[in-house]
């Protein structure tokens, strides 16, 4: 077995955390049904904008307690939220170091090529325009779930960021 197959399997046994940022009730439904549905195995967390994102991050609020609030190992981040917008929420992240290594996918109905650039240059890790029914959702997440190992770093996703951290590159969808 190749070192890069031993690393794609291992990555799918360990436990993370994907947090999505998402206000659309309707959209958490079909996300979280089209996980559920992938068997994708890994925890799946809902914010519902950009200002309890941030409380989410840094451990305020409702979210105190680290362990319940765990460190993501991905942001699905939506850009149009209330209160906070994704593109707020996402400058905020990226320009604090404690948090700026976290993989961001920007999830979102958008397809401005000004959204997709200006996330591009915030650092994002990959930009995908919402599927349009739930099959569609299915085969996001199953593609997300294959294409982790070439999109996070995991590894470094459960402790303090440090210079090795993430080195990947932007994807668009």
């Amino acid at each position: 077995m190749s070192f890069d197959t031993v690393v794609k399997e291992s990555l799918h046994m360990l436990p993370w955390t994907v947090l999505v940022a998402e206000d659309n009730p309707d959209d958490c439904r079909l996300t979280e049904e089209a996980w559920q549905e992938a068997q994708l195995g890994h925890e799946l967390r809902f914010v519902h904008d950009g200002k309890e994102l941030l409380d989410y991050l840094y451990n305020r609020g409702s979210f105190a307690d680290a362990e319940t609030a765990p460190r993501p190992g991905v942001i699905l981040l939506d850009l149009n939220m209330p209160q906070k917008s994704g593109g707020e929420a996402l400058l905020e992240i990226k320009t604090d170091p404690a948090l700026a290594r976290i993989p961001i996918i920007i999830l979102t109905t958008s397809k401005a090529a000004q959204d997709m650039f200006n996330t591009s240059v915030l650092g994002v890790n990959g930009y995908i325009t919402k599927p349009g029914t739930f099959n569609g959702y299915i085969q996001m997440m199953q593609n997300l779930a294959c294409n982790w190992s070439e999109m996070i770093d995991l590894p470094f996703s459960h402790r303090d960021p440090g210079p090795s951290d993430w080195l990947g590159k932007t994807a668009l969808c």
